[in-house]
This record gives structure tokens, C-alpha cells and sequence, in this order.
């Protein structure tokens, strides 16, 4: 699969949207793409399934508004344009159907990057449809939050710890943090000098947590690792110290993880903007085994990234961004039908004798 190619575009009503900064056709990308990839949407960065599947939300841009968008019939819905805000950095469903958004009190268009740094990020519940603006959980957190897929529950990072707590609501339908508790900090890291990021909670009982651990003395390197709720020991599941391997969504039946990486990109050391990555598939069973799902990095005008799994495990939402961009830009929401591209390819889940 090539990546500098033209994407056939699926078209979608607009309805009363505003014409996004950066689209899709700004790619410029020459030849169609296998049938097993289709675009969503024309723009928009990091998605999230709903727990139906029937539909995905996703950020406008960063430190902009939230979206929601149709799988079967294409419609782009605003979430979040009801009230008056200062832009978000993530939105994810919650199990209620609620939203877990991330985003800052204010915005200073000459230094943006501080309103998605933990200083000043907080974490909100949003309930789409309701006519109020978000509540605020009275948390920060550094990049993105993780959600359960089964419970109101969430885990994040801020500081040198990560933190756990469920969602609760009052007598007035008002949401607030419980059981709150710190379950790693910077003391229990394999590195000194190793920074945390949370990302997912593994299906099944949940008593794993898939976290990112990054290195601050380079921040190009990264590996997926697993957090045990019930003793507090690290796994190291993606078992390549020298390249960047981060955790994005998992798989429903908690086996496989996807992961941005840069295991093919050799010269990947020292670059910027992690421009060096494409969307692997991780076994969760010790053995770091992978298979590449995008080859878009091949040319190194590009790269794919934040990828995440549909509830029923077929599908990969994820964005196609240039190399040069900042990470979290994507320029639409597309779709792989992962049995489709792994049929086309005669590949396996690796770790498993199942396609």
C-alpha cells in the first residue's frame, strides 16, 4: 500500500458546518487507495468509537470544537457548538455516553501549546444534546486521559503520576471524581528519566492498564507497557527500547493492541515531529511480535497515526497527517477494514494462528 496517493473521497452533507482550516484535499495525494481504506470525513483529528459503533467523535483541530459523525450515512454533527469555549485537545466517549473532553479555561493564539500542556488542561464531562456547557472534573492532565469501556471509569497522567477514579453523579445529575487514587508515580518507572502517558484499560476484567512510558532525555523513545492493578508490576510489551512504540486503542478482546511506531524507520533518532511513524498491531502476549497496518510513512511525506478499534474489533479509525505536522494534526477521519486488508495482504493477528 502506497501512501502518496489520491484519496477517492466519500462526500458527506455539511449541512451548517464551518469550512474546517485544513481538509483532507490539502494532502494532495495521487492515486486512489485500496477499497479496504475510505474517508469519513474530509477533516478532523483524533477520533473515538462510540460504544455502539455506529457513530465517531473527533476534534475539529486542536483547541477546536467536537464533532460527531455518522458511520452509515456520512452526517457531521457539532457537539460543541452551543456554548462558548476555548478549544479542546480530546473528547472520548464515557460508557454512558457521555464525553470525557480535555481542554483549557483559556486560549492565547501566541502560545497555544499552553493550553494543551498539564499546567493548564483539565478534564470536563459533556453531555451532547443537553444544551449546558461541560462540568469540570477538577483534575489536569497531560495529553490524553483513558477510558473504560465497561465502567465509569478513568485513568490519566499528570505530574509524575498516574491517577485512577470513577465518575459518579449526584442528586442533581451533576459528575464528580470517586475513589480517587494515584497507581504509579515516576518512582516505580524502569527509567530515570521515563515519563508516563495514559492510554487504554485492557479489556476483559480490567485489571491491566496499557500505558505509554517515553524517555525525556529523547523523547523519540517510547514503549507500551502494562500496569497491574492488582500488584503494580510493569510489563514491557513492546520490547524495542530503541524506537518510539505508543500505545493506541485496543482491541475488544484485549489480545492485540494498535501502536504508532517507528520499528521501520531506522534513521528515526533525532527527528522532529515524530515524523517517522505508520500504525502497527501489537500482541499483548509478552512476545513483541507486530504486523504493520499502514504504509503511508514509506513516503516520507507522510504518516498515519491515532488509530483506535471499533467496538466489534473490525474496524481502524485513524488520520493521515505530513510528517512536518505537529503531533495529534490529521486532516480527516478515515476507515480500514482490518479482515479486508489482512486477507488482501495473506497476513495474521501476530501472536495468534487466527487471521
Amino acid at each position: 500500500m502506497k501512501a502518496c496517493r489520491f484519496l477517492t473521497l466519500i462526500l458527506m452533507p455539511l449541512g451548517t458546518l464551518l469550512l474546517p482550516a485544513k481538509s483532507i484535499h490539502d494532502l494532495k495525494l495521487e492515486e486512489p487507495l485500496p477499497t479496504f481504506i475510505t474517508a469519513v470525513t474530509t477533516f478532523g483529528q483524533r477520533p473515538d468509537w462510540a460504544p455502539d459503533g455506529k457513530s465517531i467523535v473527533f476534534l475539529e483541530k486542536t483547541y477546536g470544537d467536537v464533532y460527531r459523525v455518522d458511520i452509515a450515512t456520512r452526517e457531521v454533527v457539532p457537539l460543541t457548538h452551543d456554548y462558548y469555549h476555548e478549544g479542546y485537545t480530546r473528547a472520548l466517549y464515557l460508557p454512558n455516553g457521555d464525553l470525557l473532553l480535555s481542554g483549557a479555561r483559556s486560549f492565547d493564539a501566541a502560545n497555544p501549546g499552553a493550553s494543551r500542556n498539564e499546567a493548564n488542561a483539565e478534564l470536563w464531562v459533556f453531555r451532547p444534546g443537553a444544551g449546558k456547557p461541560p462540568v469540570p472534573l477538577g483534575v489536569n492532565c497531560r495529553e490524553g486521559p483513558a477510558v473504560s469501556r465497561t465502567q465509569m471509569r478513568i485513568n490519566w497522567a499528570v505530574g509524575e503520576a498516574l491517577h485512577l477514579a470513577d465518575i459518579a453523579y449526584d442528586a442533581d445529575d451533576q459528575p464528580y471524581l470517586a475513589h480517587h487514587r494515584v497507581v504509579l508515580t515516576h518512582a516505580d518507572l524502569p527509567y530515570d528519566d521515563g515519563l508516563i502517558e495514559a492510554q487504554d484499560f485492557r479489556p476483559g476484567a480490567e485489571h491491566e492498564l496499557l500505558i505509554n512510558i517515553y524517555r525525556k532525555i529523547d523523547n523519540t523513545l517510547s514503549e507500551t507497557y502494562g500496569l497491574d492493578l492488582r500488584d503494580g508490576s510493569l510489563t514491557d510489551y513492546s520490547l524495542l527500547p530503541t524506537r518510539y512504540s505508543e500505545p493506541e486503542g485496543v482491541f475488544p478482546s484485549g489480545d492485540h493492541i494498535l501502536i504508532e511506531s517507528s520499528r521501520h524507520a531506522h534513521n528515526y533518532r533525532g527527528q522532529k515531529n515524530y515524523t517517522g511513524i505508520d500504525l502497527y498491531i501489537l500482541a499483548l502476549d509478552g512476545s513483541g511480535a507486530t504486523t504493520r497496518l499502514t504504509t503511508f510513512n514509506e513516503n516520507p511525506t507522510f504518516k498515519a497515526s491515532q488509530g483506535v478499534i471499533s467496538p466489534d474489533g473490525r474496524y481502524m479509525a485513524f488520520q493521515i497527517s505530513r510528517t512536518t505536522d505537529l503531533t495529534g494534526f490529521g486532516y480527516g477521519i478515515m476507515l480500514m477494514d482490518i479482515p479486508a486488508y489482512m486477507s488482501a495482504r495473506g497476513l495474521r493477528m501476530p501472536g495468534t494462528n487466527l487471521n
